[in-house]
């Protein structure tokens, strides 16, 4: 499998590869503040990929349950001198997580390689036609509702199998727009508009749920359906049950996974490798 990406191939044939977080943030659930001051953020950066991320990806709005939207011009003050300085440094692969086109084509003129938009494309009516006009990789989320209210009784007839159509219909929708499928990654969006027994669904069916032949997504990292089914309350303690799911999903033939913690997390993947290469 391969996804091609401002046209260099990321290979996701043998090894499963880390796309390390980087929230530029005040108020994200796991890290909001940490990282908000540049040189910090540029430190993080280099940690992550001292530890082996494949991709960096960089966020400058919370996209927790309850959180509320950013205008534009921050998200940039935000994330832009952290992506021109990163791309600077990196000849690597670096993401945008924004629902906002005026954020991603900023980025992508800063350097980004990758537009991650939890939306699919469709908050921003000018988004397809940003991301069309580069070649950047492109990851399309699953979301129901919007950051403030997808926590508020989210429903399904079956999760499994709308999320399933939800991506061929995303699919077909941005090929008859200019977008080249070879772009394309999915992510079923854990967390992101949907109950504990929905989250458990998608994750028990993660093979099944990408078009076939494109790869998937998987951000699980610290979410609270962790906290649901272990009692770790603080984000900082989900991190042992993140590296089981990372394990388990790379045993289902995912080979993307945007984590926080990615030394745990990658090594969790090359264990899983082993004992399915044995």
């Amino acid at each position: 499998m391969i996804w091609n990406i401002q046209g260099r191939n990321l290979d996701l044939t043998r090894h499963a590869q880390i796309m390390g977080i980087l929230n530029v943030t005040p108020d994200s659930f796991s890290d909001g503040g940490y990282f908000a001051a540049h040189d910090t953020a540029l430190a993080h950066a280099r940690k992550m990929i001292a530890e082996g991320a494949s991709i960096i990806d960089v966020g400058g709005e919370s996209t927790r349950p309850g959180a509320l939207t950013v205008d534009a011009d921050e998200e940039i003050r935000r994330t832009i001198p952290v992506i021109k300085s990163l791309r600077a440094q990196w000849d690597g692969l670096i993401s945008i997580d924004t629902m906002k086109a005026s954020v991603a084509k900023a980025a992508l003129d800063a350097g980004a390689d990758i537009v991650n938009d939890v939306s699919g494309l469709t908050a921003d009516p000018e988004m397809t036609a940003v991301c069309a006009a580069s070649s950047c990789g492109i990851v399309i989320m699953h979301m129901r509702g919007t950051p403030v209210d997808m926590q508020k009784k989210p429903s399904y007839t079956d999760v499994v199998t709308e999320i399933i159509e939800y991506f061929q219909n995303r699919l077909d929708i941005l090929k008859s727009q200019g977008i080249s499928p070879t772009r394309l990654c999915f992510d079923p969006g854990i967390g992101f508009g949907k109950t504990l027994e929905h989250n458990l669904a998608l994750l028990s069916h993660l093979d099944k749920l990408a078009p076939s032949g494109f790869p998937l997504l998987l951000g699980v990292s610290r979410k609270s359906l962790i906290a649901k089914l272990t009692r770790a309350d603080l984000p900082s303690d989900r991190d042992a049950a993140t590296f089981a799911f990372t394990a388990i999903a790379r045993t289902k033939g995912i080979m993307l996974h945007r984590v926080h913690d990615v030394k745990g997390n990658l090594a969790a993947l090359r264990v899983a490798e082993g004992v399915m290469g044995g």
